[in-house]
């Protein structure tokens, strides 16, 4: 189990060049790679991404790239900008019958009027770039893992309270025919009582009505869909892929029971057990998030 949020660097560097990769990445839910190459590296954009889809499934990428050329750089004339700047000149000079000639310094300063010369991007290069990214793609690795075992050991507790509550609920929740069973006959009895006319109870009747509150109030499946969904979620905690997507449904789904049980009895200490197991998944579902 990973964390998506961490940071990675790497480097390399040759003869004629260095090349600094650093990666962020933050919590997303889906793989979002925000990467600005120079123009002469747009080339590299598909394969730069390809690199960080192969690692990476969730999360926010931020990369930055930098690199330097240790050779000489070798630059070129923008002609067609010089000759229409010339043409310029010497319309204004016989238009208004101007003395004088074009200034090379004043052409030098001119933007872009020197640029350097593209060249293919070398093979060495390349290389190096991608060797750049792994580097720190293994760098960031390491930190999602280590951060990934602070969110298992986190998870593992909370789940380990919601579980220790179970017992107390099933305990609980096992007395509720008699409950209804005393609440109706006394209810009843305080009604008969304030009226004058005399009436039988019909003890099958009650018996029917108790059986059918009672069924109502059931929560023995629950409780059962709730230590299913536990020992799912510990089983996910210790996979490797997709861990962040099915751990977030299970969490939906454990919420969902927590809510049922709830609605469904009027018993406090089930109710009590019941919204901690609430509290215990909400704070489950907000660290989910950072899970890959």
């Amino acid at each position: 189990m990973k964390s998506m949020t961490g940071f990675g660097r790497g480097s390399v560097s040759e003869e004629s060049f260095s090349v600094n990769v650093e990666l962020k990445t933050v919590n997303n839910r889906f793989l979002d790679v925000n990467l600005r190459l120079s123009g002469e590296l747009q080339p590299l954009e598909g394969t730069i991404k390809h690199l960080i889809g192969e690692r990476l499934s969730r999360g926010r990428v931020e990369v930055n790239l930098q690199y330097d050329w240790t050779d000489e750089i070798t630059y070129e004339l923008n002609r067609p900008m010089i000759n229409g700047f010339l043409k310029a000149m010497k319309q204004m000079q016989e238009e208004f019958s101007l003395a004088g000639e074009p200034d090379l310094n004043v052409i030098a300063r001119l933007p872009n009027v020197v640029v350097p010369k593209k060249d293919d991007l070398k093979p060495e290069f390349i290389a190096g770039i991608v060797t750049a990214i792994n580097a720190a793609l293994d760098d960031l690795e390491k930190m999602r893992e280590k951060e990934g075992d602070l969110l298992k050991t986190e998870l593992g507790s909370l789940i380990n309270d919601i579980e220790k509550r179970l017992p107390v609920i099933e305990s609980e929740s096992s007395g509720v025919a008699d409950e209804y069973r005393q609440r109706l006959t006394k209810r009843i009895g305080e009604m008969l009582a304030k009226s004058e006319s005399q009436i039988e109870l019909d003890q099958g009747r009650l018996a029917q009505e108790i059986a059918y509150l009672s069924d109502r109030s059931d929560i023995s499946e629950e409780i059962t869909r709730l230590r299913t969904h536990i020992d799912h979620f510990r089983g996910i905690m210790n996979d490797h892929k997709e861990v962040g997507k099915r751990l977030d449904f299970l969490t939906q789904e454990l919420n969902r029971e927590a809510n049922t049980i709830t609605s469904k009895t009027n018993n406090m200490t089930v109710k009590e057990n019941a919204l901690q197991i609430k509290s215990d998944i909400e704070k489950i579902r907000e660290q989910v998030q950072n899970i890959e």
